[in-house]
């Protein structure tokens, strides 16, 4: 198995796990179970319906099928969207809590290498991704 198919298949199983674990504590906090103080309803509803989405491209990339990128782009593009309202929301003077801006910025961080992952290893979208080429030692693959 080459390189860019096990960070393929790695990427695509991190983003199950993580679709699972957001469905499960967005859920939980919708339903009253867990008090997380100054909740920002639309960040919330947005994050728990994601994971679903989160879900199905890890599947897409685990089984390396050429949608998952498409995919993988546009939950990484939507986050940023929310991210922004959120921001804006916040200067507005908005309740908020400090670990929602840190929970938005790990969630753009992730699904922009998932996205980069997906755009890299899958068939027909990029340069395939080796351990020789210029993202891990500056220069060009062969």
């Amino acid at each position: 198995m080459t390189f860019g198919r096990k960070l393929r298949k790695a990427s695509g199983l991190f983003a199950i796990a993580f679709g699972a674990l957001t469905i499960a504590t967005g859920s939980t906090t919708l339903l009253g179970a867990l008090e997380m103080g100054a909740v920002v309803r639309f960040v919330l509803w947005f994050n728990t319906l994601a994971g679903g989405a989160y879900m199905v491209a890890g599947l897409g990339l685990w089984q390396g099928k050429r949608w998952a990128f498409p995919l993988a782009l546009a939950i990484f593009a939507a986050t940023l969207v929310v991210f922004a309202a959120f921001g804006l929301h916040v200067a507005l003077g908005g309740l908020f809590e400090m670990r929602t801006v840190f929970a938005m910025a790990l969630r753009s961080t992730i699904w922009g290498a998932i996205a980069l992952v997906a755009h890299r290893t899958l068939p027909g979208q990029g340069a395939p991704l080796d351990p020789k080429s210029s993202i891990f030692n500056g220069k060009s693959p062969k």
